[in-house]
């Protein structure tokens, strides 16, 4: 079988190539004019129709993870379900994920930095104190790109569903439902969803979400680099990476540029 090349990010921050299972040719300009209205549930469908056992999708166990993990896997069970641990997550991330993972039944695959938390410090320091966006974006790459296009290679992904929404940051109001990103297609089933939307499904099924959503947080990723939302934040994501950046690269196409330079706009 023929395979595609795609750039990988190794737990140093450098650049090195892994092979992927290649893709089946689709017209994604021809797809988004077919699909880009429908609902979240035909789109999940459609994914899982055109891609089968190559469809992945990703979790961060985020304030409103439980709705994403609902949707899809109500319509695929047993989804790879691909959750990257930092090693810096909240304990009440941790205890929100058993609860989700119980609950839903989920096909659950950790994955983490081969370096660990006490490692990297040692050698790099502590790269998420720094107040600058070079750190930052080595500490991502580390803890969070690495692992995550590891899974996509180990499990042979062909299309990912992710739970990006289209308000969250500049760099997501320019996507598309279907798209391309690290060698493999990229599904964004609420990606139109709005806050209310959100809050519909959660009650409409009686999901929990995130206890940090309690004590004001609208979004959380490690407990260094996540703080509840104030009356001077422009933005929600400004609660993130000490305001400097809005995405911590995994949801970043890796242009050779953008390679190169993170801050340009997830987990």
């Amino acid at each position: 079988m023929s395979q595609q090349s795609l750039i990988e990010i190794n737990q140093n921050g450098q650049h090195h190539q892994a092979n992927f299972t290649s893709l089946p040719e689709l017209d994604i300009e021809a797809i988004n004019k077919e699909l880009g209205q429908v609902d979240a549930h035909t789109l999940v469908k459609w994914g899982y129709e055109t891609f089968g056992e190559g469809l992945v999708m990703s979790t961060s166990f985020g304030i409103q993870a439980a709705v994403m993990l609902h949707l899809v896997t109500s319509i695929v069970p047993n989804i790879p379900v691909i959750w990257v641990d930092t090693g810096y997550l909240p304990a009440e991330t941790y205890r929100f994920a058993e609860e989700l993972t119980e609950r839903l039944r989920l096909n659950l695959r950790v994955y983490q930095s081969p370096m660990t938390p006490a490692r990297m410090e040692a050698l790099h320091g502590r790269l998420w104190a720094e107040e600058n966006v070079d750190s930052l974006n080595r500490y991502d790459q580390i803890r969070k790109v690495e692992p995550m296009q590891r899974a996509l290679k180990e499990l042979r992904a062909t299309a990912w569903l992710a739970g990006l929404r289209g308000d969250q940051t500049n760099h997501r109001k320019e996507l598309k439902p279907v798209g391309q990103q690290s060698g493999i297609y990229k599904i964004l089933p609420i990606l139109r969803w709005n806050a209310r939307d959100i809050y519909q499904y959660l009650t409409a099924h009686d999901l929990p979400y995130h206890p940090f959503f309690d004590l004001g947080y609208t979004t959380v990723g490690d407990w260094h680099s996540s703080r509840p939302l104030t009356a001077d934040d422009v933005d929600e994501r400004d609660t993130r990476f000490h305001g400097l950046k809005q995405e911590c690269g995994l949801h970043l196409p890796k242009t050779e540029g953008e390679s190169q330079s993170l801050d340009s706009s997830l987990l």
